[in-house]
């Protein structure tokens, strides 16, 4: 991690929004892109200490705020699941101009759902880590909005999600709603090619989103590993040494694999030329 130097930049999504992140730049021309999830932010602790794990294995890394979140320009929407995804799109477009190599993606919570649509869809890069992402998009609704939220939202067109001070902190139209509710990760999850490993991590004790549904990406996902971290919670408060060996020895074991396979295919071309 010696001699990286971190520096916002700005890139524009496809629809002229400037999404803010922050680079670590070791020297390496690998990259990693790290994504929050629903109401956070690039800074999150659990990114912040995974980029620092990979930093010292020898990668830079980007970590950025999806649009409408953070520092990032646009209007936060409830759903926008596959805007996040085409806001990654954009992000990793961006460091391939650049000449880097887009190593891995990594998501926590919401942010590993824009990571798995993304690969769904694009199918370009080759090791992706979901942590804690939710299957089922029709669970945790109500928890947030309460259990009167399609009938509040259907008479209104909106529901106003308020703080317990009463200030709005967002809100949720009936557009949002409706692209949650018909943002289908069972399909998403089939389209997703034997050629990229992903990685599931969660905690047992997960209060935001059930560890049960992990199991459905390891179920659909062809070239799928599912870990369980017995006690943690969403946010791997107490767990997160256990969080970042996890996911490092993935990154690596994949990475190391994958050069491996290049070096050998690269051999037998050239003794097939000899």
């Amino acid at each position: 991690m010696l001699g990286h130097r971190p520096c916002k930049v700005c890139i524009l999504n496809k629809k002229g929004e400037n999404l803010v992140g922050v680079l670590e730049d070791n020297g390496s021309s690998q990259i990693i892109i790290l994504c929050h999830g629903f109401r956070s932010s690039k800074e999150n602790g659990v990114l912040t200490n995974l980029s620092s794990g990979f930093l010292s294995m020898g990668f830079s890394t980007f970590r950025f705020d999806f649009s409408g979140s953070g520092e990032s320009e646009g209007n936060f929407q409830y759903g926008s699941y596959w805007k996040d995804a085409e806001d990654l799109r954009s992000v990793v477009s961006h460091w391939r101009d650049q000449g880097r190599k887009v190593a891995a993606l990594v998501g926590h919570s919401k942010g590993g759902n824009a990571v798995l649509l993304y690969l769904s869809k694009y199918k370009d890069v080759g090791t992706v880590v979901n942590i804690c992402g939710r299957f089922y998009l029709k669970n945790g609704i109500k928890e947030r909005l309460g259990k009167n939220y399609m009938q509040i939202v259907e008479e209104d067109g909106y529901l106003d999600v308020k703080d317990r001070h009463g200030s709005v902190e967002y809100r949720v139209t009936k557009e949002s709603l409706k692209e949650r509710l018909n943002t289908d990760m069972e399909t998403a999850m089939k389209c997703v090619p034997n050629s990229c490993s992903v990685l599931t991590v969660h905690g047992s004790n997960d209060e935001t989103v059930d560890y049960k549904e992990a199991g459905a990406f390891d179920r659909l996902i062809p070239n799928h590993i599912l870990q369980i971290i017995v006690g943690a919670d969403h946010y791997f408060r107490k767990h997160r040494q256990s969080l970042n060996s996890i996911v490092l020895a993935f990154v690596k074991a994949r990475l190391t694999s994958s050069v491996k396979q290049t070096e050998e295919h690269s051999c037998v071309h050239t003794l097939s030329r000899l």
